[in-house]
C-alpha cells in the first residue's frame, strides 16, 4: 500500500511531448529540455540522465537534513557520482532501471560517513520511492 503524504511541501509540474524523442518543460520555465533516446547520439537528454541528477541532488539534501540530527556535519564539498542503467527485465517482457550512487564525503571518518549515508537513505524521497522496486547500490568513495 502506498504511503500518503501528511502534507504537500512542494509540487513540480511539467508538460512533456513526444516521449524519448520529444521535449519537456516545467510550468515555471526553470527547466526546458529537448529529449532523445539513450545512445542515439541525438541532441538532448534522456529520462535516465534526469533521474541520475535528481536522485543525487535529493540524496545530498537528505544528508544535509539528517546531519544535524546525528551530529555529523555534511562537508561543503560533498559530491555524488550517480549512474542509472536501463535494461530489460522478466526475460524482455518489461524494462527497468538500476541505480548506483558513489558518495564522496571528504573530512569525515568512516563511521561518520556510514552513519550519515545510512540515515539519509532512510529519509531520502527517491530512496523511499525506489526501495524494494529497483536495485540501488550505495558506495562511499
Amino acid at each position: 500500500m502506498a504511503k500518503q503524504l501528511d502534507k504537500v511541501l512542494y509540487t513540480a509540474e511539467a508538460h512533456t511531448t513526444g516521449g524519448r524523442d520529444g521535449a519537456g518543460k516545467t510550468s515555471d520555465g526553470a527547466l526546458d529540455v529537448k529529449l532523445s533516446p539513450p545512445g542515439s547520439g541525438k541532441a538532448g537528454t534522456n529520462p535516465e540522465q534526469l533521474f541520475a541528477v535528481g536522485y543525487a541532488a535529493c540524496f545530498i539534501g537528505a544528508m544535509k537534513a539528517v546531519g544535524p540530527k546525528i551530529s555529523v556535519k555534511v562537508p561543503d564539498d560533498v559530491a555524488i557520482d550517480s549512474s542509472v542503467s536501463l535494461g530489460p527485465t522478466d526475460g524482455g517482457a518489461a524494462y527497468g532501471i538500476a541505480v548506483k550512487l558513489a558518495i564522496t564525503l571528504p573530512g569525515l571518518d568512516e563511521a561518520q560517513k556510514k552513519q550519515l549515508v545510512d540515515a539519509a537513505h532512510q529519509v531520502c524521497p527517491y530512496s523511499n520511492a525506489t526501495r524494494g522496486n529497483i536495485d540501488v547500490e550505495l558506495t562511499i568513495a
